[in-house]
């Protein structure tokens, strides 16, 4: 890179502000995923036929675990993410 050796807190500066521009994107997009997400159709249609043989309070749990399931590799990915910016982005 060429500003590297010149000027490198210009790159830092855009580094930076590019990751928190994405940062910004990603958790916006997220709590409009999950805020805007109906949990009632989150099961194949498999899951679906059995859980509707078990009753409604089974049923809420077994969405409950399906939303937990999906979520957990976001937060996974995000804390990795924050991670490497901490040490790389200085």
């Amino acid at each position: 890179m060429i500003f590297t050796s010149l000027h490198p807190e210009l790159v830092y500066d855009v580094t930076l502000h590019s990751m928190k521009k994405f940062f910004i994107i990603f958790f916006v997009t997220l709590i409009f995923s999950l805020g805007f997400a109906n949990p009632d159709y989150a099961q194949c249609s498999i899951c679906a036929k059995s859980v509707e043989q078990m009753g409604t309070k089974p049923a809420q749990g077994f969405n409950s675990g399906i939303i937990y399931l999906m979520v957990i590799p976001y937060i996974t990915i995000g804390v990795i993410g924050y991670k490497w910016w901490k040490n790389n982005g200085r």
